[in-house]
């Protein structure tokens, strides 16, 4: 079972899939070299993109990530700032430090876009390859980023494939195993649990308590320096030549002045906001905003459950934070440990990957995560939980993937702010009921995925359609 570990990771724009996902699988590359003892002796490394990756890898700076992952960089703990100049410095010196201790022959074209072929079991596929001084191959590899910074290699697939939605043996060490939302209302009320109690359970049996609050703060303070970055910041053009202006620090400087500073050392969190126009949606807009033109811009992220609809999960949190009476750190973790929840049956039943199933696998799935997490700390029952998920997937079924140049910025930004918005209110329109509805959460993730089968490729993050193709000037 997929731990919050998992579902919530550090690290930078501007796609988890595009970026992250690659960055990881160039480093698994390195590590696999020494466990065969070749580092040593590599004298060049060959790596081709393919599908997804290759349509829009270069808006999202798939290639750039390629090279800081061989250089032996993470995504965790790498200086965005780093991953923007490592190719460009490499390719103009002809050579690269392979894992920072093996230098190497390299050229721009060892990193190879190929558009013509898509492998078979995702989209975002890529191989890498290593040569010896003679151009004899050492070794090889192909990996498959499937969203939120996952990588799957090739002898993975049989393994990860095996086991069916109704079996919880994969789990058996945790004591509440379950693989459908309808399994999880069931163990919470069978245990008299709330979602975020049976999570806590799950996870302390993978996890010490010490280290599982650790993490869960150590994401909340990541997600707000986030915001706070985005709303400083002085760059103001994203970089990719669409030329678009971020709005976050010109909003930021408004609203502080008129309403309060959520940044200030001794902020009243519930001052009463004197401005009518910048109602509490007008914040959670800014919230989204600030996170995604972070994301936009390369700079540090968490992936929620992808770096593509990064915004919703911080938005949402932060309009619990500041404006939910008697919100507190506990409240914090209980609300990401019922998101992870929701996160995991996405992942598992359906998919989180906007290459695969268009962007309501990514912003769905998010605003989904949100709701729930959010009616978690509202005080709904796991059955107003699990109505709250539903709700936030139901009305993004059919969104499709279509960033305009390939880059994580139109509509992408606006869009996280829209759905952080959506997912308060899903989490409020349960907390209206008493949990019965009629479409479950299962019914809408696995429509969810069968809408993103039956969806066209060019709808699929590869900007050949939609608003990538009819928006010819910016």
């Amino acid at each position: 079972m997929l731990s919050v570990f998992d579902m919530f990771s550090i690290g930078i724009g501007p796609s988890s899939s595009h970026t992250v996902g690659p960055m990881r699988a160039a480093h698994d590359f390195i590590s696999q070299l020494r466990d065969l003892n070749v580092l040593d002796k590599v004298a060049r490394i060959h790596v081709t993109l393919y599908g997804s990756l290759s349509q829009t890898g270069l808006g999202h700076g798939t290639d750039r990530a390629v090279a800081a992952g061989l250089l032996g960089y993470e995504p965790e703990t790498v200086d965005p700032s780093f991953v923007l100049h490592a190719l460009d410095d490499c390719a103009r010196a002809g050579n690269m430090m392979l894992a920072g201790e093996k230098e190497i022959f390299f050229a721009r074209e060892d990193i190879e876009f190929e558009r013509w072929e898509t492998l078979d079991y995702h989209p975002n596929g890529m191989r890498f390859w290593a040569f010896d001084a003679n151009d004899d191959e050492l070794a090889s590899d192909t990996s498959y980023s499937v969203g939120g910074g996952f990588v799957v290699h090739e002898d993975e697939i049989d393994f990860i494939e095996a086991p069916t939605p109704s079996d919880p043996s994969e789990s058996s060490d945790i004591p509440y195993p379950f693989t459908t939302g309808k399994e999880l209302v069931a163990m919470c009320e069978a245990n008299n649990l709330s979602v975020s109690e049976l999570m806590w359970a799950n996870e302390t049996a993978m996890h010490s308590e010490e280290e599982l609050r650790t993490y869960l703060l150590q994401i909340w303070h990541t997600m707000r320096r986030c915001i706070f970055a985005g709303c400083t910041s002085t760059e103001m053009i994203l970089p990719g030549g669409l030329n678009v202006r971020r709005r976050a620090p010109k909003l930021y400087s408004e609203f502080a002045r008129s309403d309060f500073d959520i940044f200030a050392k001794n902020a009243d969190s519930k001052r009463p906001l004197t401005n009518p126009f910048h109602d509490k949606s007008s914040w959670v807009d800014l919230f989204a905003l600030a996170v995604n033109e972070e994301n936009a811009g390369g700079g540090r992220i968490v992936t929620a459950p992808t770096n593509g609809a990064a915004g919703i999960v911080p938005a949402v949190l932060n309009y619990y934070w500041w404006f939910i009476d008697g919100a507190d750190e506990e409240g914090v973790m209980k609300f990401l440990l019922a998101a992870s929840a929701i996160g995991y049956l996405f992942k598992r039943n359906g998919s989180i990957s906007g290459a695969e199933v268009g962007c309501q696998g990514e912003v769905g799935s998010a605003s989904s995560m949100a709701s729930a997490g959010l009616c978690e700390v509202l005080g709904g029952t796991p059955a107003q939980v699990e109505n709250a998920a539903e709700i936030g997937i139901e009305h993004h079924l059919g969104l499709t993937c279509d960033p305009i140049g390939g880059l994580v910025q139109i509509p992408c930004i606006e869009r996280n702010a829209l759905a952080s918005n959506t997912a308060i209110n899903a989490a409020r329109m349960a907390m209206l009921s008493d949990g019965s509805h009629i479409v479950s959460l299962d019914s809408a993730i696995r429509t969810m995925k069968e809408t993103g089968n039956d969806m066209m490729s060019k709808y699929k993050e590869t900007s050949q359609g939609g608003l990538a193709v009819n928006v010819v000037e910016c």
